[in-house]
C-alpha cells in the first residue's frame, strides 16, 4: 500500500524516528537544533556523472532564520539508502558542520551504525537492524529516482554549461565536468549544468 505522505513529510517523519529511536538511543544527551529536511539537488556535484553528492547539510549561518537545512538528493530513492544519507547529514547537523568528517563526526556516525569512509558512509548491520521496523511502519519512500546526468551528451569537444538561474554560460571538457561537476556561477553561486538539465531545473523552480 502506497504511503499517504509526500516526500518532505516522509523525510521529516523519518528524521523524527531517527532522532528518538537511533540517535537518542545511543547518545541520550544529544540536543538537536531546528532542522528542515527536504528532497532536492545539493549545491555542488548533484548531477555529475561520477561522484555525485547525494546529501548536504547547511549550517544555521547559511539560513536567513538560522535554521539548519538538510537536502537529500533526488538521485536517491531506496528507503534504506535514503535513511543512511539522512542520518549522515543529521550527524553534521547535531554536532556542527564545522567538524567536517573528523573525530566528532566519526564517533557519532559509528555509534549509530554507519560505516565505511566517513565522507560517504553506508548503513552497517546495526543501523539496518534499527531502521527495518521504522521503515516498515513508515511505508515506501514516495519518490522516484531522477538522474539528471542521463541527459544526452553534446557532440562538441567542449561542453556548454550554464547557470540554471541567470543563464551565464561557459564551456568545459567532458572529463572535468564528469569528475568535478560544473563550475560555479560567479553571480548566483549555483553549479552550472548542461543546458538541457538547466532548463528542466528552471521550469521546476
Amino acid at each position: 500500500m502506497a504511503t499517504k505522505l509526500n516526500r518532505e513529510a516522509w523525510l521529516n517523519k523519518l528524521a523524527q524516528d531517527l532522532t528518538t529511536k537511533v540517535f537518542k538511543r545511543v547518545r541520550p544527551e544529544l540536543v538537536f537544533p531546528a532542522i528542515r529536511y527536504t528532497c532536492g539537488w545539493p549545491s555542488r556535484k548533484a548531477v555529475s556523472r561520477k561522484n555525485k553528492t547525494i546529501g548536504q547539510c547547511f549550517p544555521p549561518s547559511c539560513s536567513k532564520d538560522k535554521t539548519t537545512e538538510i537536502i537529500i538528493s533526488m538521485y536517491i530513492d531506496n528507503p534504506m539508502d535514503t535513511a543512511a544519507v539522512l542520518a549522515h547529514e543529521m550527524v553534521h547537523g547535531v554536532i556542527g558542520c564545522q567538524h567536517g568528517h573528523k573525530k566528532p563526526f566519526r564517533d557519532l556516525a559509528l555509534a549509530i551504525g554507519l560505516e565505511g569512509k566517513m565522507t560517504s558512509t553506508t548503513a552497517g548491520p546495526d543501523f539496518i537492524k534499527m531502521l527495518e521496523p521504522i521503515l516498515k511502519k513508515l511505508g515506501p519512500y514516495p519518490h522516484a529516482k531522477i538522474d539528471a546526468s542521463a541527459t544526452p551528451k553534446q557532440g562538441t569537444r567542449l561542453i556548454k554549461v550554464e547557470c540554471p538561474d541567470c543563464g551565464f554560460n561557459v564551456r568545459i571538457t567532458r572529463t572535468w565536468l564528469d569528475s568535478h561537476g560544473g563550475p560555479i556561477c560567479p553571480q548566483d553561486e549555483l553549479e552550472m549544468v548542461e543546458p538541457t538539465t538547466a532548463n528542466k531545473l528552471a521550469l521546476a523552480a
